[in-house]
């Protein structure tokens, strides 16, 4: 794009493996940020939000691809950016006016022009007679204030900010919200665009002019829109509940169309963990995934995702992992924004704990590849157990280093609460579980195995 402050054209990240294969963070995306508009970048936990932001303001290099500052390669380019964080990220021996002029500091500014330019952007941003106080002194708001006007100071053309108000309480963020949709809106600030990264759906629609939603595994734009709703917005107006609904819907339906990995130059292909052999396990827990059902049982057996997690005063990232687990199970389905609960998911919440176990144990075994793979090699190994580096390895070639840890860390949880396997922390080995009997065993395997060789037909 002509008129493009930043352009990101084809870039992706991802990070070599011990074997040929990649792990693919972020595939081939390109995106451009120009003068007067509010973008806000959504999407679940690991969708490679903050990785992206990094790439656009120069200071992560893409793995391939290029960003472009005017048209320039950007690491060619004298970038003008600033960028707000989550945690304040604050010097604590420093004033708050030390602080803000700490950027301008390491520009080499002269001491009395950078002091009078601190101390009017602290008056901007409603610090004037905090300049003396130290960090902290100064409340959380307060904090995030000398966040903004240290990034301010500096007079950026584009401000990124990285969830910059996740950390606060409501009240204190809905302010700050305010405050800086009147400095953008009333040009008091000379930046010429801004990009939010958040995952809070109503945030996004409450402040941003267009708005990019992220799929994960690897990250990708699922959409990309302009909010036409005008400024001062009303979070109970129709239309505005309306955008909030949508964006849930496609957080929450899947991929029509898997496009195929790209090869490298070198001939090597990257890996896209859309078309992974393993699923990659929702991070929630058998207890939540019980709750979720038994509130949907109480809501006739089917709610708006948007409503639902209103009513249960659940950000996004909190409840998704929780939405997701139980569709993978087949205790919901999800259309459109909405979900219902199944048959199998109605029986499960209504059961006792000991009919639960043994519905989530079918659930598991007939859904979950990682499961059943884990119960099988109990089984066939003499001493009834297997070493956790085994499937480590495995998942190593398809996540990264964390995700790994994090997948088996799952599936741990979900096999102890199944009784499917249990596992010796001192040893790291998947074992047998106690609380079978050889004859549940048998008889869960041999269902695993059908469900193993229907998978591999």
């Amino acid at each position: 794009m002509t008129n493009a402050i930043i352009h990101a054209e084809k870039v992706e990240k991802y990070y070599a493996q011990p074997s040929e294969n990649r792990i693919q963070v972020i595939s081939p995306t390109d995106l451009s940020i120009v003068p007067g508009e509010i973008v806000a970048l959504l999407g679940p936990s690991g969708s490679g939000k903050s990785t992206l932001l990094r790439m656009l303001t120069g200071l992560s290099k893409p793995s391939a691809g290029q960003v472009y500052w005017h048209g320039t390669p950007i690491e060619q380019a004298q970038v003008n950016v600033s960028i707000v964080f989550q945690s304040f990220a604050l010097f604590p021996w420093l004033t708050v006016l030390e602080n803000v002029e700490a950027p301008l500091k390491a520009l080499g500014m002269e001491p009395a022009r950078r002091r009078r330019r601190s101390l009017r952007t602290l008056d901007t941003v409603g610090l004037d007679g905090f300049q003396a106080a130290y960090p902290k002194e100064l409340s959380g708001g307060m904090r995030q204030r000398v966040g903004f006007a240290r990034a301010l100071v500096v007079q950026p053309e584009v401000l990124f900010m990285d969830e910059p108000f996740s950390a606060l309480d409501v009240l204190t963020a809905e302010n700050l919200r305010s405050e800086v949709l009147e400095l953008w809106q009333k040009k008091t600030i000379p930046t010429q665009a801004i990009f939010l990264v958040t995952h809070n759906i109503e945030e996004a629609v409450l402040m941003a002019d267009r708005i990019i939603v992220l799929g994960r595994n690897p990250g990708h734009i699922r959409t990309d829109f302009k909010v036409w709703l005008q400024h001062p917005r009303n979070r109970k107006a129709a239309a505005f509940t309306q955008l909030v609904d949508y964006i849930y819907k496609v957080l929450t339906q899947p991929d029509e169309k898997l496009a195929s990995a790209p090869p490298m130059q070198d001939g090597r292909v990257v890996r896209d963990q859309r078309q992974m052999h393993y699923q990659m396990l929702p991070h929630a827990r058998p207890g939540g995934i019980a709750g979720l059902l038994e509130f949907l049982i109480d809501h006739e057996g089917t709610a708006d995702i948007y409503r639902l997690a209103d009513d249960l005063a659940f950000e996004l990232d909190d409840l998704l992992p929780t939405v997701e687990a139980a569709q993978l199970l087949g205790f919901l389905n999800i259309k459109e924004g909405d979900v219902t609960i199944t048959p199998a998911g109605a029986e499960f919440a209504n059961s006792e704990i000991l009919r639960q176990k043994e519905l989530f144990r079918h659930a598991a075994t007939e859904h979950v590849l990682l499961l059943r793979q884990i119960m099988r090699a109990i089984e066939t190994k003499r001493d009834h157990s297997v070493s956790e580096e085994f499937f480590k390895d495995m998942l190593d070639e398809q996540f990264s280093e964390d995700e790994t840890r994090m997948q088996l860390e799952t599936a741990v949880n979900w096999g102890r609460y199944a009784e499917l396997f249990d596992f010796d922390a001192a040893r790291r080995r998947f074992v047998q579980s106690e609380h079978t009997n050889a004859e549940g065993v048998d008889e869960t395997v041999e269902s695993a195995k059908e469900s193993e060789e229907e998978t591999l037909s």
